[in-house]
């Protein structure tokens, strides 16, 4: 007697099985991460669940921002995390609030990672140095001090005195949360990661935040620890790492110190901040291309890349635990150095429906809008922000979240 075929009971979800074997591959390739089990969400028989008691009570919150060489990558997104912020304090009630209040680690590269720097250095009041939209007023006053919107930072006059001019004798110990800014070491021949960690560890990691600007927005420049016993000869991290939210992620996933209970994408929430691409087919590229074009077509695939790598770690949790904002065609007329076009330029990014990574589907057009997905992400980081004002009793501001994090398990 033949038998019946299988119920739907009894078959398995493909989706899930796939997300499985994914992640115990994608955890050890993209992560670094050797504990597998934590990675999983526990839906197979064979995988061990976590009881409550292990379950971390907090998610951490990761920030992530790419790198460019053009003035409007850092503007971009600092139009984003100016909307993020002021949404926050409407939120929270709280009218001096900064984004630093709201997220755990930052990562920045190029001109992601001076954005990062400004908004993570600790001011003399010892909240961070600048709010998102103070960074954004700071950066769009230079378009009309340079000759159009795409000369960029890079174009800077005396930048490096500027550099240090914004951050003083601050350095990487200064920054008030983790904060991670690559830059590519000519010496060594491989990408550097400043780290707020590292420099905590050893005082030959500890660099100047100016320097590290530097490094990971020049061209070429030689920078030293503040001990003077580290060199680097670094060139823009926009080239070595321009999408640095892998790189977040593994920090945070082995950095058992400051984050002792991420153990897995399923404890994180993750903003990651494109620098925008730029419509190839519709630009007018140099014949042959020149060499800063294929810069940059680089540097975008392999932002693209990460981003798909990191939605697919994230699999079913991807659109409430990970969000990537990006715009497209954010090119326009290189003469055009008014402001008012600029800032259309980034309330036409906010209104766009980015290109998103599906599960094992390839790509499709996001749903919401950027603005969309700041704001429903806004109400996830307020969550988080309440549930550990309320575990706490006090707000979540100029504390370290290594030592809330670790109280709150006592």
């Amino acid at each position: 007697m033949a038998s019946s075929p299988p119920s739907i009971e009894q078959t398995f979800d493909v989706d899930k099985l796939s997300y499985e074997i994914f992640s115990i591959l994608e955890s050890k390739f993209l992560f670094g991460y050797d504990d597998t089990k934590l990675f999983l969400p526990g839906s197979l028989p064979s995988t061990p669940t976590r009881s409550s008691n292990q379950s971390p009570s907090f998610r951490v919150r990761i920030l992530s921002i790419d790198g460019g060489g053009r003035f409007s990558d850092a503007l971009l997104a600092a139009s984003a995390l100016a909307r993020l912020e002021t949404t926050l304090r409407e939120r929270s009630g709280d009218s001096m609030a900064r984004i630093s209040d709201f997220f755990d680690c930052a990562a920045g590269s190029g001109a992601g990672g001076v954005l990062a720097s400004m908004l993570f250095a600790r001011g003399p009041t010892g909240k961070s140095l600048f709010s998102a939209g103070e960074a954004f007023a700071i950066l769009s006053k230079e378009i009309n001090r340079n000759k159009g919107l795409f000369h960029g930072i890079f174009n800077w006059s005396s930048k490096s005195k500027k550099f240090r001019k914004m951050f003083n004798e601050l350095t990487l110990k200064d920054a008030v949360k983790p904060l991670l800014v690559p830059c590519y070491d000519l010496a060594t021949g491989a990408p550097f990661l400043f780290s707020r960690a590292d420099a905590m560890e050893n005082s030959s990691f500890n660099f100047k935040l100016s320097d590290v600007c530097e490094a990971t927005y020049e061209e070429s420049v030689e920078v030293r620890s503040v001990d003077a016993r580290r060199k680097i000869l670094a060139v823009g991290g926009g080239i070595a790492m321009g999408n640095p939210t892998a790189a977040a992620i593994t920090h945070v996933l082995n950095n058992k110190k400051e984050f002792p209970l991420a153990g897995g994408v399923e404890d994180l929430l993750v903003v990651s901040l494109g620098s925008g691409e730029a419509e190839h087919g519709r630009e007018k590229l140099a014949v042959p291309p020149s060499q800063a074009d294929i810069v940059r077509i680089a540097s975008e695939g392999v932002a693209d890349v990460v981003d798909q790598a990191v939605a697919m770690a994230f699999g079913h949790s991807r659109s409430t635990n990970y969000i990537r904002i990006q715009a497209s065609g954010s090119a326009m007329d290189r003469t055009d150095n008014h402001r008012r076009a600029v800032l259309g330029l980034t309330e036409k990014m906010l209104s766009q429906k980015n290109v998103e990574s599906v599960l094992f589907r390839g790509k499709k057009i996001s749903d919401k809008t950027n603005a969309e997905k700041l704001d429903y992400f806004a109400h996830e980081l307020m969550k988080e922000h309440d549930r550990r004002r309320t575990n706490s009793g006090t707000d979540d501001s100029g504390t370290s979240h290594s030592s809330r994090y670790q109280q709150s398990k006592k």
